[in-house]
């Protein structure tokens, strides 16, 4: 898997991560060609300490950027939130200088190394910037363009700052509180990323000095063009309100949804999120759920930053927090970025599922001769999911000639006990048989099912019932859970498969393909149990009261707290009543299962 995915890495720059068997990040790294970078740890030869890491790793992530110097900055934001063991920290922060502006009692301006900041502190700090030079040079530039405060200290008359215009003299003077906030609101917007109030500030210096024929003075403050340049071009990975937020952009591809989440923390990129799921329904629908279901196991950030497609309103009042799309700036830029990332991310994987496919039907063959199969054009494969407990359900996907034929996924709600695998199985497999054989349809000539001999025992079961021959086989996980080992249901023995063939790495796929679909369905499943199937189940509540009660309350929680004459605001007073008789009773129920 990993050598297909190392195929899909784009030729972008951005911030890579490497991650061992447990999905820790070992090592964070930047890269101008991602593509170049990470494959040369696989197919270089690495020695050394690199080597011990790459031994290490199992996977990696990355999140793409539009030029090294923003890649160079998201690393080191990376760095300090993973702590990675193979990563040198830079304790002192001495290659990612900071500019720091004092506006009490003095204006000044300096590059430091300071990070943090109180909000009693009369300062602002802006950075890091990725070339220490440059920083130092706008420093200097800034102070030459405005009379800001120089010394250290006081000093008890005024220097030579003084004389040659470059300080208000602030030791002996009153100085204009006018120009003082004019001169502060200029640099500020310079430091923001608003650069033409400072260009044209270095323009009228170049014109001047030209005019009165002094080149070499011109031409120096012409340099200073390109650093500022420098400085302004990390300013899309970060913010500097310091708010939490979350940054979510989303792709559609084959079927298949992608969504990214970036984590900005601190006014810094820190980290993120990748998911896809197939796409059952619309697709903002589908990624609205997702959003609201990432919630449930995530801490709300104080901001989340969406794409126009998806209704910000439902997602804002139902997490209760600041939802909204940006349409211009910094922000925009962010979603922007998000929506890039998920969609290199999706076209990776579709890439990677098409290269299987071509794989997959020289592995079907091999498969058969290893079964000793005369034929082996259909594979059904079988699994059940019941996370935390609840909403037992199973899915079914198909591989006809090893391909996976999507429009004969299958996938049940089941009756039996949540806990119960064993009649799980049983229920299914009888299901989907007597189905096929009333309805005379294709028969597998393989069956799957995710699990050991009690799953395989499960489903021979049935098949004797219904008469059938059909070779069954069991795909068990490992406490990693991954694809571990192939049990042979005639024999209930372990099949020996090379862990790096073809065969075990097409099983590994019909076992993924099985568990995805049927988790997916699963979650789909428990967002019916959430506050809408709730209301569902009251007469007198259709979709427009369930819109409006789901828009005021967001939880059941805070609806059982309303009164019926609150909720009579929304609904009539006869529904309110059911309503409120509902709610206490499925409250009463839950608290005597505790």
């Amino acid at each position: 898997m990993l050598r297909e995915k190392l195929k899909t890495i784009p030729h972008l720059p951005g911030s890579y991560q490497m991650r061992n068997i447990n999905n820790t990040v070992i090592y964070v790294g930047k890269a101008k060609d991602l593509y170049k970078r990470v494959n040369s740890y696989f197919k270089g030869n690495v020695t050394g300490k690199t080597a011990k890491m790459v031994s290490e790793v199992v996977d990696f992530t990355y999140i793409t950027t539009k030029t090294e110097q923003e890649a160079f900055i998201l690393e080191l934001n990376l760095i300090k939130e993973y702590d990675p063991k193979y990563n040198i920290l830079l304790k002192d922060d001495k290659s990612y200088p900071y500019i720091e502006y004092i506006s009490k009692p003095y204006p000044k301006l300096k590059v430091s190394r300071y990070l943090s900041v109180k909000k009693k502190d009369k300062k602002m700090l802006f950075g890091p910037y990725p070339n220490a030079y440059a920083a130092r040079k706008i420093v200097n530039l800034i102070n030459r363009l405005y009379p800001l405060k120089k010394c250290e200290g006081m000093p008890k008359s005024v220097c030579l700052y003084y004389h040659i215009g470059e300080c208000l003299g602030y030791c002996e003077k009153n100085v204009n509180a006018y120009s003082e906030e004019k001169m502060e609101k200029d640099i500020l917007e310079f430091l923001k990323g608003n650069d033409k109030i400072l260009i044209d500030k270095i323009m009228e210096k170049i014109n001047t000095f030209s005019n009165n024929l002094n080149f070499e003075a011109a031409l120096e403050f012409k340099k200073e063009l390109d650093y500022i340049k420098v400085v302004l071009d990390k300013q899309r990975v970060e913010l500097h309100d310091y708010v939490n937020r979350d940054v979510i952009g989303y792709d559609a591809l084959d079927g298949i949804a992608s969504v990214q989440i970036l984590f900005i923390r601190n006014g810094k990129i820190v980290g993120g999120n990748n998911d896809k799921f197939y796409i059952m329904s619309d697709l903002e629908d589908e990624v609205n759920s997702y959003i609201l279901k990432y919630y449930e196991r995530h801490e709300v950030p104080k901001e989340i930053l969406l794409e126009d497609k998806l209704n910000n309103e439902v997602i804002s009042n139902i997490l209760n927090t600041k939802v909204y799309v940006p349409l211009k700036g910094k922000k925009k830029n962010l979603v922007e970025m998000a929506h890039i990332n998920a969609r290199i991310s999706l076209e990776q994987e579709v890439t990677i599922i098409k290269n299987d496919e071509k794989r997959s039907v020289l592995a079907n063959d091999e498969l058969r001769k290893l079964l000793n199969l005369k034929v082996l054009d259909r594979i059904d494969s079988f699994d059940n999911s019941n996370l935390f407990g609840s909403f037992a359900v199973s899915g079914m996907v198909v591989f006809k000639n090893g391909k996976p034929s999507k429009n004969e996924y299958r996938k049940y709600k089941v009756s039996v006990d949540k806990n119960d695998d064993y009649n799980t199985m049983r229920e299914v497999i009888y299901r989907r048989y007597y189905r096929c054989m009333v309805e005379k349809s294709e028969m597998p000539d393989l069956i799957l099912v995710d699990g050991g001999i009690n799953q395989i025992n499960a489903c021979k079961s049935v098949l004797d019932e219904l008469h059938l021959q059909i070779k069954v086989c069991g795909l068990r996980k490992d406490d990693h859970h991954r694809t571990n080992e192939l049990i042979d249901g005639d024999t209930l023995q372990i099949i020996e498969i090379p862990r790096m063939s073809d065969v075990f790495h097409y099983l590994t796929r019909i076992q993924d393909e099985v568990h995805r679909y049927t988790i997916n369905y699963h979650k789909q499943i428990r967002s019916k149990g959430s506050i809408s199937s709730v209301l569902d189940n009251v007469d007198g509540i259709g979709s427009i009261r369930k819109k409006e009660l789901i828009k005021k309350y967001g939880s059941i929680k805070k609806m059982n707290e309303a009164s019926v004459l609150e909720l009579s605001e929304i609904v009539p007073e006869n529904v309110a009543k059911n309503l409120k008789k509902y709610l206490e009773s499925r409250l009463l129920d839950d608290t005597k299962k505790e």
